[in-house]
């Protein structure tokens, strides 16, 4: 269905290739390409991606740094992630010293 589409609509096509860089910019850290990237969707006429990139825009260097870096905050987004679940399952029935509990249990 996606290949019936890209070839009824142009816009369609453009759009799957313009993100299916950005993905492969993700999985293989190659930052140094954002910039062509970004020239890319302003040439476009696609408004969304055009806003997508303008969001982008405005904090390039990080977004560059983000996708070129190996380190990442992932393991810690995970434990904070795990910590609001087990705040939320405790909402409104107990104390601090039961979530304590539960939190160094689920350690």
């Amino acid at each position: 269905m996606l290949a019936k589409l890209r070839q009824l609509h142009s816009e369609v096509d453009l759009a799957y290739d313009l993100v299916q860089q950005f993905t492969q910019m993700l999985r293989n850290r190659t930052g140094e390409c954002l910039d062509a990237w970004l020239e890319q969707v302003a040439s476009s006429n696609l408004p969304e991606l055009q806003s997508f990139a303008a969001g982008v825009g405005k904090d390039k260097e990080a977004v560059r740094a983000g996708l070129t870096w190996w380190i990442n905050n992932g393991v810690v987004e995970g434990h904070v992630t795990k910590l609001k679940l087990i705040k939320r399952q405790g909402y409104g029935r107990a104390g601090f010293p039961l979530l304590r509990k539960r939190v160094l249990h689920a350690l």
